[in-house]
């Protein structure tokens, strides 16, 4: 039989995280792309505690834990470093969406500004879940977290950050899932081979913080997609956009959105609004592609 994904682990067996975590499965896939000669920088999140205690480390790669904000400009550190010895490495700044949308967002825009050869990666499981479930720029629209009561759940939209970051014109960025793992892996090998800032952005539901049973995080990966809330996609320098899997009969939002504790509150107009802005995101990504 042949594999369709590299068949060597790297990452150890045994890990930190909570049953059914999207994150843990995104690093493994993401290595088995990156190889072993790969340097990671990895700020406060949940792979900070995935990773295990000193002098643990569950990647089996050469890893620095850094301060909150810091995972970019460290990982581009290390790469003048690297320069400067002339030695060759994948260097990867790992972190979540707290530490990408929010408290990193202007390092990583600096960054990626000066297109430091470095290979960004944020695993976006839409909160600060290490801390316990706090809402981010990350959550979407009607989810409640630990930090939107109730009867209060967010009511901004998610934040733009594949826009946002295409707007720097860095030379790639893509976006990925757990759920399609061959197109996940083809992407980070892409990425490796290409010189300057690179954004891969790895969507990772959360059992713990989305309140679902652990079996189906799989299914509400794939769900994202199928349902166009979460498109994969490549970006070339902020101007040549691409789907990587087109999605021609699009699940209603309503499957995914069921099977989630945080959004149990919702009522049917409320998954009505939620349709159309998925519906209007979708739109203006064609756009782009279209350019």
């Amino acid at each position: 039989m042949k594999l369709s994904i590299p068949e060597e682990e790297i990452i150890g067996l045994g890990n930190f995280g909570c049953q059914g975590c999207g994150a843990v499965l995104a690093m493994r896939y993401a290595l088995k792309a990156l190889g072993r000669n790969t340097i990671i920088t990895l700020p406060a999140c949940c792979w900070s505690v995935i990773d295990g205690p000193f002098p643990h480390s569950l990647v089996n790669v050469s890893l620095f834990h850094t301060a909150f904000e810091t995972a970019a400009p460290a990982a581009s550190g290390i790469r003048a470093g690297l320069e400067v010895k002339g030695k060759k490495a994948n260097v990867v700044a790992w972190a979540g969406d707290g530490a990408t949308y929010d408290i990193g967002f202007g390092a990583i825009s600096g960054v990626a500004e000066r297109n430091e050869d470095i290979i960004y990666v944020c695993y976006d499981n839409e909160a600060y879940m290490n801390t316990g479930n706090q809402r981010s720029s990350a959550t979407p629209f009607k989810a409640v977290t630990t930090t939107t009561p109730i009867n209060s759940p967010k009511e901004n939209h998610k934040k733009d950050i594949v826009s946002i970051m295409a707007d720097h014109q860095i030379p790639y960025l893509a976006t990925a899932s757990i759920a399609y793992p061959e197109d996940l892996i083809e992407k980070f090998k892409k990425a490796k081979d290409i010189k300057g800032m690179r954004f891969m952005l790895i969507f990772c539901p959360c059992p713990t913080g989305w309140k679902y049973s652990p079996s189906l995080t799989i299914k509400l990966a794939r769900l994202a997609v199928q349902t166009r809330i979460f498109p994969l996609l490549e970006v070339e320098f902020g101007k040549k956009w691409a789907l990587t899997k087109d999605i021609l009969r699009p699940k209603p939002v309503e499957e995914y959105l069921k099977l989630q504790g945080r959004f149990k509150h919702l009522k049917e107009e409320d998954i009505k609004e939620i349709q159309h802005l998925v519906d209007e995101n979708w739109e203006r990504l064609l756009e782009k592609i279209k350019r």
